[in-house]
């Protein structure tokens, strides 16, 4: 008899009193609180962590050069990150809905690849900056000029963004996949399927500043070996002043790359997996878990906090500029010509 069988558990929904509203995965209230705390950590780290390396390199004038003023712009990069993007997918990925409305779930697809884009193009900008720096240190100077490193921040800023907001904004992303994405939508959810054609213009303009930075990466560290050899060779020699002071500035350099490089990686390390999972899923008819989604996409979000931490690690200016800023000791007379690199 039907008074005898269960009834069937009950379905919570993003929007309880809509038609067409997404279904919502609930967590037990410690995941949940252990979810928040984890994510949320993430973005007051990349906010604060990037807000300080922004604030040290343009309040110090020691600290103004073509080189930093990139790093700044990659910092600006994540500190948006931080802010427009990370605390929405929290709510996302915990509550399992969207509840920031249609037109904003395009934005934050928009940003999401503004400012991955723009994170890559800056550090392909400055490895060559470190290759030049490494290879001819002396007349680095006078060929990496402020004027080729606004270049490189504006190509950076306007190709990633253009790029982005032509292909969310105007839709040409979900192109022939409108019966997927109409079977998808549903009140509550932010669904952004990319087709296979763009999928792979998308690969593409991953991977060739990739390979660029590798290469050129893998060229400084021979080059880097080769000097720490001749180094070697001739630290039994009489060397002149001018030799002394080539090699402390071709040391200073290669230490400045090597440190870059490791911010390289990190990002290769955390982007990578998503890009080859989104060319996969595009060719396999979109299978991937929404879990997996979420753990890869989270893993490309916490990369916008590890580039402070890297400079926290290996730069004793760095160290020495946070512990200024959060003192109080940037709003005092003439701070901004504090000296924090050694001579």
């Amino acid at each position: 008899m039907s008074g005898d069988s269960p009834s069937p558990a009950a379905v919570e929904l993003c929007y309880e009193n809509l038609n067409g509203s997404c279904i919502k995965t609930s967590y037990s209230p410690g995941p949940r609180l252990l979810l928040y705390a984890v994510f949320g950590f993430g973005v007051v780290l990349t906010i604060f962590g990037n807000l300080m390396v922004m604030i040290s390199i343009f309040h110090f004038k020691q600290l103004h050069s073509p080189a930093n003023f990139l790093v700044a712009s990659l910092a600006c990069t994540d500190f948006l990150v931080g802010v427009t993007v990370m605390p929405f997918s929290t709510v996302r990925s915990v509550e399992s809905c969207w509840y920031f409305g249609e037109r904003y779930c395009k934005f934050h697809s928009c940003f999401e690849g503004s400012f991955c884009y723009a994170s890559l193009y800056h550090l392909c900008f400055i490895s060559v900056d470190r290759y030049i720096a490494v290879t001819d240190p002396l007349a680095y100077p006078t060929r990496f000029t402020t004027s080729m490193s606004s270049l490189c921040i504006g190509f950076s800023w306007l190709f990633s963004i253009t790029y982005s907001f032509s292909l969310f904004g105007s839709g040409g992303n979900s192109a022939g996949l409108e019966e997927l994405v109409s079977a998808l939508t549903c009140v509550g959810g932010c669904q952004v399927a990319v087709n296979q054609n763009w999928v792979l213009v998308d690969f593409l303009v991953f991977i060739v500043p990739t390979l660029v930075m590798i290469i050129i990466y893998s060229r400084i560290f021979l080059i880097a070996k080769e000097q720490a050899r001749k180094i070697e060779s001739m630290s039994s020699k009489t060397e002149t002043a001018s030799e002394s002071y080539k090699e402390r500035v071709a040391k200073r350099e290669r230490k400045a790359a090597k440190t870059l490089g490791i911010a390289v990686m990190a990002f290769l390390i955390t982007w990578l997996p998503y890009f080859i999972d989104s060319v996969i899923d595009a060719f396999l008819g979109f299978i991937t878990p929404t879990y997996i989604y979420e753990i890869l996409i989270w893993f490309c979000y916490y990369n916008s906090a590890m580039n402070p931490l890297i400079y926290a690690f290996f730069y004793p200016w760095f160290r020495k500029a946070i512990k200024l800023i959060i003192t109080g000791g940037v709003f005092k007379e003439n701070s901004s010509t504090i000296h924090l690199l050694p001579e």
